[in-house]
């Protein structure tokens, strides 16, 4: 094998070119390999998946890393429209998606990809999980957080048979990953990463926790790392020394006894690279039976999780180390310069904005669409469903036409929430005069709220003004959209977007001064008034939250969440009534500012409206922090200083309260598009005025209607 050239270990950044073997890359940044499920059903490569990547490929990234490629397909699948590498069959797909992507000006690699333990979905096809020995017993609370229908979707209905695999076995496995390269190579791939991570077949022979063989392949690190290093040796044979060819692996099995660790990583990093690795992708996983892990891991919660890991890796070799883990773009050239890893693997920040390799290069960082890490993405995969963003509608459906087919003259939009706003911005880039029209004095409406309780949601408030703020868009604040107005306007279309009302429930006792709506609280906290919050609120707080906004304090919403922790217009024990999205995210706002609280809601299962993986991560840590939840509750009433109910094992319970919040009745409202209907306009609903959907629901609403204008 020739002599990889020498890595430079000069100061880089996001924007400086780099090499992995003899592939030269113009950025350090890459799109990590997800499993999206838009190849066909058959495993080929289609028009979707090609559109997607393209997308990428015109966002600048320096080279985009293919999801999950099946070598043994359909054997080894972890979700449906998984791509397959494991016949020839496949070679005409795979070159178009690579002769796109080059087209496009980008370069590609295939993740090369056996699912073995995990492979969930092949299994509910009848084939058997490949493991090197039988799996310690699951247990956890993992199925505890998913509602009815959606683990009617993940468990497939079917119970999984183990396949331990022989010396025959192994061998077939390790030829079917060189037939993978083989073809890889063939179709035009700029290189390969062999998926050594995550639980999949080769980790789980790396990892002490599912490994306990006693031939070769078992008993210490190398016996373990047998099959990986005679995967990598094998392919570095069949490809050649000028193909680049690099392996993912894991840092550490969080939560897993007798798991991988970092010092096993480090110690196994030099092996790879002498069996004839480029460089080495640094990831992470957990063990499945607990739900928080499954944000804490490859796909983690807490920012730059894996940095330090990558750090002590890259000390470890002198090949080229690919970080990832929620960095963001300010950690990653931090981290570049300082030397803890060479190049930086985006995901969910690349499904939010394709284009973010290209604004950052333009300068234009306002302008980057940002994750707001909802976990929209990343839960489809458990739910069997094809990957969708929160905050961009067009991801995983590029092949659809997102703009109008002509310029929809003028629309008038009312309302400024998310979906509004998301409106007015499309329409304006189409070319339309746009009018948006807001009864409040800034734009924002309930997402202001939630990004108060839950700060990446500002990102997006943030990003959203931006783009209305540097467009043509009327912005008519302090305006109500009177039918006098609207007929002086002239519109041609009108887009309602005002959002749920949020009646306060027939709860008996809810018209007590101690008891807030959701929009009571929200006026309280952002320093708006109305005859309800002079009601429940005295003197000396009014005083405060008028201070506060007339010295615009309470529009500063990073302000608010510190001032927060030190005074805030509520008692010591809150209960909250409701246990959906807005419920449980206000009881971590409430929590994190030293309340006692308690959610009780109807829902037999909280969590409604929450994505799966957030929702299992947030569950997890009102537990931790003491937060007492009551499900399935009936017959809730409001007491003169308590909350009474029946409990879901039909006890009577009764929680002492100095304020209750009910965080529920929210519903759509068509009476000012009907009557604006009756008027004789054209009129389209969008956002959560057409029943509660959220930040996504909200986004996808306003980007299908202005795609729909004009057809």
């Amino acid at each position: 094998m020739a002599a990889a050239p020498a890595l430079s270990r000069r100061p880089a950044t996001l924007l400086t070119p780099g090499r992995i073997g003899t592939l030269s890359l113009p950025n350090r940044i890459i799109v990590t390999a997800m499993g999206v499920s838009l190849a066909e059903p058959d495993g080929t490569v289609g028009r979707r998946l090609i559109d997607y990547h393209v997308a990428q490929a015109k966002g600048g990234a320096g080279l985009i890393v293919t999801g999950v490629a099946g070598v043994a397909w359909p054997v080894g699948a972890v979700q449906p429209r998984q791509t397959a590498i494991s016949d020839d069959r496949f070679l005409p797909g795979l070159k178009r998606l690579v002769d796109a992507v080059h087209a496009a000006g980008s370069r590609i690699a295939t993740q090369l990809h056996h699912g073995g333990l995990v492979a969930t979905h092949s299994a509910g096809e009848g084939h058997p999980l490949w493991a090197p020995a039988y799996p310690p017993p699951f247990k956890g609370d993992f199925p505890d957080y998913f509602l009815p229908e959606e683990m009617a979707a993940f468990a497939g209905g079917s119970v999984p048979q183990i396949k331990i695999l022989t010396r025959e076995d192994v061998s077939l496995v390790v030829r079917q990953f060189v037939q993978g390269a083989a073809r890889a190579r063939k179709a035009g791939f700029d290189g390969v990463e062999i998926h050594g991570a995550h639980g999949y077949l080769l980790s789980s022979f790396v990892s002490p926790s599912t490994n306990n063989r006693d031939d070769e392949y078992g008993g210490n690190l190398a016996g373990r790392a047998r099959l990986l290093l005679e995967v990598v040796r094998a392919v570095r044979t069949e490809v050649g020394p000028d193909f680049p060819m690099w392996v993912k692996i894991d840092s550490r099995e969080l939560g897993k006894a007798n798991g991988i660790t970092l010092d096993l990583a480090v110690a196994l990093a030099p092996m790879v690279e002498a069996a004839g690795a480029d460089a080495i992708t640094v990831s992470a996983y957990h063990d499945v039976g607990q739900g928080k892990l499954h944000s804490a891991s490859n796909i983690p919660h807490e920012p730059a999780a894996h940095l330090e890991a990558a750090a002590a890796i890259r000390a470890a070799v002198a090949i080229p180390v690919i970080a990832s883990g929620r960095v963001e773009i300010d950690r990653g050239e931090r981290g570049l310069a300082q030397g803890e890893f060479d190049f930086l693997a985006m995901g969910r920040k690349l499904l939010a904005d394709p284009d973010l390799p290209a604004k950052l290069a333009a300068g234009r960082i306002a302008d980057i669409r940002p994750c707001i890490y909802c976990y929209t993405c990343v839960s489809t995969a458990y739910l069997r469903e094809q990957v969708r963003c929160a905050v961009r509608s067009e991801t995983g459906y590029e092949d659809l036409d997102w703009t109008p087919a002509k310029a929809p003259g003028h629309v008038v939009i009312i309302g400024g929430g998310p979906a509004g706003m998301e409106a007015a911005r499309r329409l304006d880039l189409a070319g339309a005069k746009v009018t948006l029209i807001e009864k409040s004095d800034r734009l924002g409406g309930t997402l202001r709220f939630a990004a108060l309780a839950y700060e990446p949601n500002e990102r997006l408030l943030d990003w959203l003004r931006h783009q209305v703020g540097q467009s043509q868009i009327d912005v008519r604040l302090k305006t109500e959209a009177t039918p006098t107005l609207i007929a002086a306007l002239k519109p041609d279309k009108i887009i309602v977007a005002t959002g749920a009302v949020r009646d306060m429930p027939p709860i008996p006792g809810h018209d007590q001064d101690f008891v807030l709506s959701g929009d009571d609280l929200r006026g309280m906290m952002l320093g708006e008034d109305s005859a309800a919050i002079r009601r429940k609120t005295s003197w000396s707080t009014r005083m405060a939250t008028k201070l506060g906004a007339a010295t615009g304090a309470t529009a500063n919403l990073e302000l608010v969440r510190k001032a927060t922790h030190a005074w805030m217009p509520l008692g010591k024990r809150v209960v909250i009534i409701g246990g959906e999205l807005v419920g449980l995210e206000l009881a971590e706002f409430l929590m994190e500012r030293g309340r006692d609280v308690t959610i009780v809601g109807e829902a037999p299962k909280f969590g409604g409206g929450l994505l799966l993986v957030r929702r299992m991560r947030l569950i997890a840590e009102l537990r931790e922090h003491g937060v007492a939840m009551f499900p399935g509750a009936r017959d809730i009433r409001i007491g003169r200083k308590d909350v009474v109910f029946a409990a879901s094992d039909g006890t009577m319970q009764g929680i002492a309260a100095d304020h209750v919040v009910v965080a529920m009745g929210a519903h759509g409202d068509s009476t000012l598009a009907d009557a604006l209907r009756a008027q004789g306009h054209e009129v389209v609903e969008i956002g959560d005025g057409t029943g509660v959907t959220y930040i996504e629901g909200a986004m996808r609403g306003a980007a299908e209607a202005v795609a729909a204008m004009g057809r």
